[in-house]
């Protein structure tokens, strides 16, 4: 079926049984398993058990599918990492440690794919794919602002040094991250990021005090 053929059944709209967030979760998968271009529309179909026009009517096309499927991920589980950083009466190590557990119990976590969706999809795109390039681009800029705001804080209360490069610190921290999502979709487990972080966790009080 051609995307022609489908936008002229688009009219049709969507059955009053269209469940918009389980067919997210399945196309969430879908897109975390195997890429946002090797994603079709007929592997959404099967995936979600909704009809191509029922999709359409809803998102438009695949791309608005995907962007529907970022942030149903933001929700689930970007979202719940980002909370970890909220914890005034943590001190900042503890808040980038637990930041980093929950993590890479997420990356690991058997019950859907391995890694970071975000990275997982951006490293398959191909130059055609700008748009979507730029809205992961932009989610990967979102988590280091996170970081930043959460160190930023911890700085302006006295408990990070004035003089620490909390940019450089940030790059440091969110490279670590995306070494973190390669090494669980080649298939390290839980235990073996957590030994990462234990090398990080020995290395933060000379990383917290990275001049600038």
């Amino acid at each position: 079926m051609t995307d022609q053929d489908i936008c002229t059944r688009k009219g049709r709209g969507r059955p009053k049984t269209f469940d918009r967030d389980a067919a997210l979760d399945k196309a969430l998968e879908l897109f975390w398993r195997h890429g946002y271009e090797a994603t079709s529309l007929s592997d959404l179909v099967e995936a979600t058990g909704a009809k191509a026009p029922t999709l359409y009517a809803e998102f438009t096309n695949k791309e608005g599918m995907f962007r529907a499927a970022v942030e149903r991920y933001i929700e689930q589980y970007a979202d719940q990492r980002k909370a970890a950083l909220v914890c005034p009466e943590s001190c900042v190590a503890k808040g980038v440690e637990r930041y980093f557990r929950l993590t890479a119990a997420s990356y690991t976590d058997c019950s859907k794919p391995a890694g970071c969706f975000f990275i997982c999809t951006s490293t398959v795109l191909s130059a055609e794919s700008t748009d979507v390039a730029d809205m992961l681009r932009d989610c990967h800029t979102s988590q280091k602002d996170d970081l930043k705001r959460f160190l930023l804080t911890r700085q302006q209360s006295g408990e990070l040094n004035s003089q620490t490069n909390i940019d450089a610190l940030c790059d440091y921290l969110v490279c670590l991250l995306q070494g973190m999502s390669v090494r669980a979709r080649e298939g390290a487990s839980r235990a073996d990021l957590d030994s990462i972080i234990d090398t990080l966790m020995l290395q933060w009080p000379t990383l917290s005090q990275l001049g600038i």
